[in-house]
């Protein structure tokens, strides 16, 4: 730290009797450069400080005390001992982009939850200084400003920090709402925090371990401090889908050809299939392929440390409702804002509105068979990698009959089933589906009888179809008075 004080004070130790009149935070990243015989000028951040001495000598020995701090080194932080270097470089690229910051916030789902929990629960926020963590746009920090917050320090690690100033600047809240470049890990604040709010999860709840970083950020708050969201609950349950399993598995299939421009694959098509089944499947299904009711794991953001989210392990066992193959295991999570107030919950399951989390589904390498009424047990466990992911691994047991199986995958390398998807580094953003063709709009109008409307995450004025929902939706459409075949035969006649 470099702290300026008035000319009667001569050495830092000194600041306790007096005011401070100027302090920043040096690092080897600190920019600077002289300006005449007597000043030189200090970048801090996104903004400048020019330093005016009494002379240059004063001048050449604050500049000499700067260059020993600048090439002293720094013990790495939380975050860097966990996180390659490449990993995080990657991540801060891809969240400093405004069109990703666009992605989030246009899932109503997701932000409106978080206004509603903030704004239903103000009696938290007015007059309270509060945390934002990994603050992207800011746009928490402007709903904490709306509840009444007295001032909110806006922390940023990506370089969408100067977009969020550029906002507090223009809305005329600088006063309010205080943009702090850095990692949580590695910043100072000047003051405790009465409330801590962030958007820490990941697909899965886990990826991109964000929620570290949150839990970090509870060495700032105050003993009796709030944070939101409070808990998170990861559901899991087994599922039948044989289609999605053999389209998994044809994936592969590409690696049979002998002859592919004169070149044998086949050799390296065990490698693919065992690549492909490392993949965790991002997408949303029906949730009647689901086999059992779900086992739900807790965790308790308030009381959980950052070591608790370093192996998760969750134990699960299913008394299945229905008789069938089970391909694998469906994931999503819910989240809890408790407030003084009301309790504010964001689900992902797949029975509510679609976010861009979607649902994820794993695949077991051999599906098992069971009977109704047979039991499914086993266990999920979660190992973090410095890869800001997870490596999952999968044992399941079919207790009646022996059978067993199990898979191992990579979080961090999702694949989008059914979506053309713009991928990210973490994968955070929303997929972009298909363009719905004329043909197949024009079939949708004209053979639609039913004028309820569509599913609001299905919105046609927006054109974004799979193919797969699209036969959904016309099947929904024709169930009540059309067979299963009819409705194909209809599909058959447009060429869709």
């Amino acid at each position: 730290s470099l702290f300026l004080l008035p000319p009667h004070y001569s050495c830092p130790g000194a600041q306790a009797d007096g005011v401070c009149v100027f302090k920043c935070l040096l690092n080897r990243d600190t920019e600077c450069c002289r300006v005449g015989k007597e000043s030189i000028l200090i970048t801090l951040g996104y903004s400048s400080a020019l330093l005016k001495f009494e002379s240059p000598a004063d001048l050449s020995s604050f500049s000499n005390t700067l260059k020993r701090c600048r090439n002293e080194k720094k013990e790495s932080s939380v975050f860097s001992q966990r996180t390659e270097e490449a990993s995080a470089v990657q991540y801060f690229q891809f969240y400093g982009c405004i069109s990703q910051q666009q992605n989030m916030m246009q899932d109503f789902v997701r932000t409106a939850t978080y206004h509603r929990a903030i704004l239903q629960n103000h009696t938290d926020f007015r007059d309270k200084v509060v945390l934002d963590v990994g603050c992207g746009s800011g746009i928490l920090s402007f709903f904490a400003v709306q509840a009444g917050a007295r001032r909110v320090y806006a922390v940023e690690a990506s370089s969408v920090a100067q977009y969020a100033e550029l906002l507090v600047k223009n809305n005329h809240l600088s006063d309010k709402i205080i943009v702090v470049p850095g990692k949580i890990e590695d910043i100072s604040l000047p003051e405790a925090v009465d409330v801590i709010i962030s958007e820490p999860m990941g697909y899965m709840l886990f990826n991109e371990r964000m929620l570290e970083s949150y839990l970090h950020s509870k060495k700032w708050l105050k003993a009796n401090g709030m944070m939101f969201p409070t808990f998170g609950d990861i559901h899991l349950a087994p599922f039948s889908d044989e289609q999605l399993y053999m389209e998994h598995y044809s994936r592969a299939n590409f690696w049979y050809q002998q002859c592919f421009y004169g070149v044998n694959l086949s050799s390296l098509r065990g490698a693919a299939v065992d690549e492909y089944f490392r993949q965790p499947i991002v997408d949303t299904f029906d949730f009647r392929i689901l086999m059992a009711r779900t086992v739900k794991y807790t965790v308790n953001f308030m009381d959980s440390e950052e070591a608790d989210l370093h192996r998760v392990e969750i134990p699960f066992v299913f008394q299945l409702t229905q008789s069938g193959l089970v391909h694998g295991l469906a994931f999503w999570f819910d989240v809890a804002f408790v407030g003084s107030l009301v309790t504010v919950w964001l689900s992902t399951a797949p029975t509510e509105p679609l976010t861009h989390w979607y649902q994820v589904r794993c695949l077991l390498h051999t599906p098992l068979f069971a009977k109704e009424g047979e039991t499914l047990s086993g266990n999920v466990l979660f190992v973090a990698n410095r890869r800001q992911s997870y490596d999952i691994q999968i044992v399941a047991l079919i207790n009646q009959t022996g059978f067993r199986s199990g898979n191992i995958l990579d979080l961090k390398n999702p694949f989008f089933s059914q979506y053309e998807c713009t991928q990210s580094p973490h994968m955070k953003s929303t997929p972009q589906l298909k363009t719905l063709d004329t043909v197949t709009l024009d079939f949708l109008i004209k053979n639609t009888k039913n004028k309820k409307p569509l599913p609001s995450y299905y919105n046609v004025s927006r054109g974004l179809y799979s193919k797969h929902h699209v036969s959904i939706v016309i099947f929904e459409k024709h169930k009540e008075k059309n067979t299963g075949n009819q409705t194909r035969n209809s599909l058959a006649e447009t060429g869709k």
